[in-house]
């Protein structure tokens, strides 16, 4: 799987399918400078070859994956959103709304966060 078109095939539910096409379109859209990957079958944002953020599609909901320590930044704001969470991911029931400026908030810490890291992972 090389594209966001092939990751988003695998999504077998065609609404789920166009949300979390239109989720990613958005972050890759509002900040230019990332690259979108598709790597262990997920599509991955990067900025100059390190991890930002991350996603996946499950049943009920789609996951969202900032660097743990960002997560942790952020679980205060996540929880409030009503967004369920594990150690690693925050979840968005596919019924709830995105909280596009929390989203646009993560995105923007990740990449101050990684500005000096040479390595994928922080």
């Amino acid at each position: 799987m090389d594209t966001l078109q092939e990751y988003l095939e695998t999504v077998p539910n065609e609404e789920h399918r166009a949300s979390m096409q239109h989720l990613i379109e958005w972050v890759a859209g509002s900040f230019p400078d990332l690259n979108l990957e598709i790597k262990w079958n997920q599509p991955m944002l990067l900025h100059n070859g390190t991890f930002i953020i991350g996603f996946s599609a499950a049943a009920k909901y789609v996951s969202i994956a900032p660097e743990t320590a960002i997560l942790h930044e952020f679980l205060e704001r996540i929880t409030e959103t009503g967004y369920g969470h594990t150690k690693m991911k925050f979840q968005i029931k596919w019924n709830q709304e995105i909280d596009y400026d929390l989203l646009h908030d993560i995105v923007e810490r990740s990449i101050e966060f990684k500005k000096d890291t040479t390595t994928f992972w922080a």
